[in-house]
């Protein structure tokens, strides 16, 4: 087989593996045109793992899953695995599910010690 051909072949194997970590869900699902407020909501839990951490939190009755980053990338903007505890009461601020049920993409939590965090 003839070198420049071998390395082809090897390239297309290469790019052919990577393919599923460029797979990725849509943000469709999110109506980014909207941002949701709400403030002194309580935090049911916090998971912290990947491909995405999210919180889920209380306002009364309704319980909201808000899907954040990766903890990767949420290392960045100064979470911890622990940032969040159940009982908390925080704000946050979110762009809805489309479908109307209550959840959505975390976009911003202000802290018990009233510091802003981005989820993203």
């Amino acid at each position: 087989m003839r070198p420049i051909l071998r390395r082809q072949l090897m390239l297309a194997g290469v790019l052919a593996l990577a393919t599923p970590a460029a797979a990725h869900h849509s943000f469709a699902m999110f109506d980014q045109t909207k941002l949701v407020q709400l403030k002194d909501v309580v935090v049911d839990r916090f998971e912290w793992s990947n491909p995405h951490s999210f919180v889920v939190a209380k306002d009364g009755a309704t319980v909201y899953t808000l899907e954040c980053s990766s903890p990767n990338l949420m290392i960045h903007q100064g979470w911890k695995y622990n940032t969040l505890q159940a009982g908390d009461r925080i704000a946050v601020s979110f762009y809805p599910l489309r479908n109307g049920k209550p959840g959505g993409m975390l976009k911003m939590v202000t802290l018990p010690n009233g510091k802003d965090i981005s989820a993203w």
